[in-house]
């Protein structure tokens, strides 16, 4: 028996769809993303200038496990929309990978880092001290160039984790949340002390802004990135090209992505 997708999916569902995959409705992935990074930010900074503001009140193990909750539950909400990236250096890999298409990249960066600043700037109106205690520098007795290797190698872990749990061979959904955001906390828990684990331009980016401090900002956009592209070689040679249904889903939000004609 012949069925139509019609009498299948209800019309006013396929209108919705058809609505959403509109290139003019790219707005609320955009939105999404902004969102995002900025609850993120909100925890990552919020965290030390609440340290700053209440001595004592916050350890560092509670300021470093926080941002790993908040991705946890943001890719939990929002995953579905636009990928939950939340980082330049995600969406790179995406794209890198194949599963992203690179003309929605600077737009996915552009809200990131809006979000990113926002949110640092409604920290500091908030909470009455500076957004550089929400930020990321390197240790006092260590160099630049050390904190850029930890980022770099910190972020390998991290984005593996990300294109791992998206490709097709072990692709565990939504779950994947919970992976990405116990190795946010596993990284904070011992690599913080030298860097302050960012692993993402924006979340550095925006209480940088906010506060008028860019000092060794250039640790914080190029170590994410520099691993984001070595997590993209690791993953080529554990899994093959990327592209295909489901890492294009994961990273672009599963509602009619677009999958790569080479695969």
């Amino acid at each position: 028996m012949n069925t139509t997708v019609g009498e299948v999916v209800p019309e006013s569902v396929l209108d919705r769809i058809q609505n959403f995959s509109d290139p003019k409705q790219e707005w609320r992935r955009l939105f999404s993303e902004l969102y995002g990074t900025f609850l993120l930010v909100i925890v990552a900074a919020g965290g030390g200038m609440m340290s700053e503001a209440f001595p004592g009140v916050i350890s560092r193990q509670a300021a470093v496990v926080a941002p790993g909750l908040m991705v946890l539950g943001v890719i939990l909400f929002m995953g579905k929309v636009s990928g939950a990236h939340l980082n330049p250096a995600v969406s790179i890999a995406f794209a890198l990978r194949g599963d992203f298409p690179w003309r929605r990249v600077p737009g996915y960066i552009v809200v990131q880092l809006i979000g990113a600043t926002l949110a640092s700037l409604l920290l500091t109106a908030v909470i009455g001290v500076s957004s550089r205690y929400g930020s990321n520098y390197p240790a006092a007795n260590y160099s630049a160039g050390a904190a850029f290797w930890m980022e770099a190698l910190l972020t390998l872990g991290l984005v593996s984790v990300i294109l791992g749990t998206a490709s097709g061979a072990q692709n565990v959904g939504l779950f994947g949340a919970f992976g990405v955001g116990a190795y946010i906390a596993l990284a904070g828990l011992w690599g913080s002390p030298i860097s302050g684990t960012s692993m993402n331009p924006a979340r550095t980016f925006g209480p940088d802004l906010a506060s008028g401090n860019f000092t060794d900002f250039w640790v914080y956009a190029a170590g994410p990135i520099v691993g984001a592209i070595v997590a993209v070689g690791a993953a080529f040679v554990l899994r093959g090209k990327g592209g295909g249904a489901s890492g294009s889903g994961a990273a672009q939000g599963a509602l009619f992505t677009e999958v790569s004609k080479t695969d």
